[in-house]
């Protein structure tokens, strides 16, 4: 039974892919003609194909028969600057399908040529695509397939290759320009898609007896397949179709391997597989079933595995079995800000991802790990919810009313009277934060699922518990360091072992205090005495005067009557002023006592912070007065 292996990668990368795509779209949005800017695909079948469907190549030197308005696409290939300026300037609609592999050369080449490198390409000086590429260096390029005409490389050069260059010529030109040039910015960009390819046809024909390469006969990527072939199996072809595929070869051959270049055609290999088939429907059909394997839609939403094939630290290409490539970038796959995707993946993992668009700008198919695992990470929410089990989630953003935060890419909403225990005016400053949250509410409603959470609970959990364990270790009497948390008018708040004790404005001091805020701030630590304390009721009052002796004790003794006295005058009253003697012993002098003269108002004669001298009339222990004469020391 003869026996067929196909290479899995084998027909249109997803750059000539792209471009027909690109000129099918142009012709159905339009009735006139559409025009390439040279063939399409370097496959002639494939070109007589385009043209029936209106789609026209046309060589550059014609372009002047074209007319404002008339519709030229740009292949895969892509042109010089000159070129595009052109079309430009004649008013043409210019669609350009430059393959993006293409254009990233394009504007490294642009880039270190205005750096003051000389560029080398590795590839065929004659390929459109390095025709196009010499043109973003002024057509100032060295250009080599083996560095054999490199004989006095410069000394500052920047090395990009054609696309669909081997690699074994990349690394001859690399080897010989190292031993010349000093300094060297170097980037390999051989097609990953071209690679793949040239490895599987290098395998594919050391196993078989008949290689068959279908391409065109003018395809670069394709002449070098039959090349890499050929070095490993004599019996090699090089077919453009099925046509050129003579029956008398396959006599006695038992094993074939085929593969094709970029630009050919899927249609065009399943002929060719058919006709060397004809006389084994079964493995016909087993081909047939290969081949749309292969070239089947593909839909955002469906939940694939793929193959890395290139990776950067954002950044992984991933071979999908599909004509275009997988892009995974990195927040696709971690919310860590801070990783690396190469600590992550690395090249030849094999990965589900789920698809989240069937390309972007550049034509690659985007894929997602974290939108793969949502399903997963909101059945772990629900669970959580179920089962009262705390989860961490990272806030995003400061929302109306609350905190938008994420649970590994799903939304849960943490209100803002649920942040922390008291009121927070201003909620941005958590943006970035971890918190651990207990989910509260999990709806479905539809399509929609509503998560809100809850720290607030988790903190007077936390609160509770301090708070039974710092009622067990206080006791009436103790002194102890605490932390000031609120401010009020008749006193402070103070953190005891996380237990909220009041210290009152009469406990602060043994002067007189208006104000708490004149001698407290929120995150102050004083020491203060625990002067009663109620377990069942969870309250605790605090003293600061009480960690000093009563300045009123032995009072008689300290301020003896008829004795004269210096002190500060620190209030009025209708009735007179006060004057501090010492800290917690303030004495009155009535407006009668201030002058020998008549006046209206303490103030008149007297000022605060004023240091005067009195005679002490009388001392009243118990209801705390000192009577106070200043024209009694004064002369009338």
């Amino acid at each position: 039974m003869l026996e067929v292996t196909l290479s899995p990668n084998a027909g249109f990368c997803f750059g000539v892919k792209r471009a027909v795509e690109e000129a099918v779209k142009a012709k159905d949005n339009c009735n006139s003609k559409i025009y390439t800017l040279g063939p399409l695909i370097h496959n002639e079948d494939a070109v007589n194909n385009l043209i029936s469907k209106g789609i026209f190549p046309i060589e550059f030197k014609d372009i002047d028969n074209l007319h404002s308005g008339d519709i030229i696409i740009i292949r895969s290939h892509g042109v010089t600057p000159e070129i595009i300026n052109k079309l430009h300037e004649m008013k043409l609609t210019v669609v350009d399908a430059t393959c993006p592999y293409v254009t990233n050369i394009q504007k490294k080449v642009q880039k270190y040529y205005n750096l003051g490198y000389h560029i080398i390409i590795v590839g065929d000086e004659n390929h459109p695509e390095v025709i196009g590429i010499n043109g973003w260096c002024n057509n100032s390029a060295f250009i080599s397939k083996d560095g054999n005409n490199l004989l006095n490389p410069p000394r500052k050069v920047c090395v990009l290759s054609q696309t669909t260059e081997k690699q074994a010529n990349w690394e001859r030109v690399m080897n010989k320009i190292s031993a010349y040039s000093k300094e060297i910015v170097a980037f390999n960009t051989i097609c990953s898609a071209t690679e793949i390819r040239q490895r599987e046809a290098a395998e594919i024909a050391q196993q078989v007896e008949l290689m068959v390469v279908i391409g065109g006969k003018h395809s670069s990527n394709t002449t070098k397949l039959y090349e890499i072939c050929k070095r490993y199996c004599d019996n090699t072809i090089h077919a453009e179709s099925a046509k050129d595929i003579p029956f008398s070869i396959l006599n006695n051959i038992n094993k074939i391997g085929i593969t094709a270049g970029a630009s050919t055609p899927d249609w065009i290999i399943k002929e060719a597989i058919q006709k060397m088939m004809e006389t084994n429907n079964t493995e016909i059909n087993e081909l047939q079933e290969y081949m749309d394997a292969h070239t089947i839609s593909i839909k955002v939403g469906e939940i694939i595995e793929g193959k890395i094939i290139s990776l950067n630290e954002k950044t992984a290409f991933v071979n999908i079995g599909y004509k275009a490539d997988g892009i995974l970038p990195k927040e696709e796959v971690s919310m860590d800000e801070n990783v690396k995707l190469t600590d992550i993946l690395k090249v030849g993992d094999v990965v589900a991802v789920k698809i989240i668009s069937r390309r972007n700008d550049d034509g690659y198919v985007v894929l997602s790990r974290i939108e793969m695992e949502r399903e997963k990470y909101y059945s772990n929410l629900k669970e959580a919810f179920e089962n009262g089990e705390n989860v961490n989630v990272l806030v995003k953003e400061s929302v109306k009313g609350g905190l938008v935060c994420s649970y590994n890419g799903v939304r849960v909403f943490l209100p803002a009277s649920h942040v922390e225990l008291q009121h927070v005016e201003n909620l941005t400053s958590y943006i970035g934060k971890t918190f651990e949250v207990k989910i509260i509410e999990f709806s479905e409603k539809g399509r929609s699922t509503k998560i809100i959470a809850s720290r607030r609970l988790l903190l007077k959990e936390a609160q509770k518990k301090r708070e039974d364990e710092a009622w067990g270790t206080i006791e009436t009497g103790d002194v102890i360091s605490a932390e000031v948390k609120r401010l009020t008018d008749f006193g402070a708040f103070l953190d005891v072992k996380g237990v909220d004790g009041l210290l009152h404005v009469s406990e602060m001091s043994w002067n007189r205090i208006n104000n708490p805020k004149d001698i407290l701030k929120v995150g102050d630590n004083v020491d203060v005495k625990i002067i009663d304390m109620d377990k069942e009721a969870k309250k605790l009052s605090l003293s600061i005067k009480a960690l000093s002796e009563n300045p009123w004790n032995n009072v008689e003794e300290k301020y003896p009557v008829d004795n004269i006295v210096l002190g500060k005058v620190v209030r009025f009253a209708a009735f007179g002023a006060f004057v501090e003697l010492e800290p917690g012993i303030d004495g009155l002098v009535h407006i009668s006592q201030i002058a020998h003269k008549h006046i209206e108002k303490p103030q008149d004669a007297l000022q605060i912070g004023e240091q005067i001298k009195a005679k002490i009339l009388d001392v009243n222990k118990d209801k705390k007065k000192i009577s106070l004469s200043i024209k009694e020391v004064n002369q009338a």
